[in-house]
């Protein structure tokens, strides 16, 4: 059974900082392109970047680039977010996602920025 679990969203203060991971199950995920997600309040799910077969990480998101950052374990089958100077618009639902024909989604983990 193909599954993607996301976890490490929470709770966290302007300016802190969390790393979210992305376990993947039941498929090649080594030759597998990856992307994460997010879906803010009042907005379109948008992309935040991808990670290739051969460990090119892209960050694409404007509103975040030079904050995050991704990369991943593939003997770990595991893909990561890791979130620097966080702030309340990034308040949202963070998702990981199977790219291609085949892609699928994971459930989504809750980030939430606040003081």
């Amino acid at each position: 059974q193909r599954q993607l679990v996301e976890s490490g969203g929470g709770l966290v203060r302007p300016g802190g900082s969390l790393r979210l991971e992305c376990v993947a199950s039941g498929f090649a995920f080594y030759n597998s392109i990856m992307s994460w997600y997010r879906q803010t309040p009042g907005k379109e799910r948008e992309l935040i970047g991808s990670s290739a077969t051969h460990d090119e990480n892209v960050v694409t998101g404007e509103s975040v680039k030079g904050r995050f950052t991704i990369s991943r374990d593939n003997p770990k089958n595991t893909l990561y977010l890791q979130m620097n100077n966080l702030q309340p618009e990034d308040t949202g639902v963070y998702y990981c996602k199977k790219e291609g024909s085949s892609g699928f989604w994971g459930q989504g983990t809750q980030v939430t920025v606040s003081s």
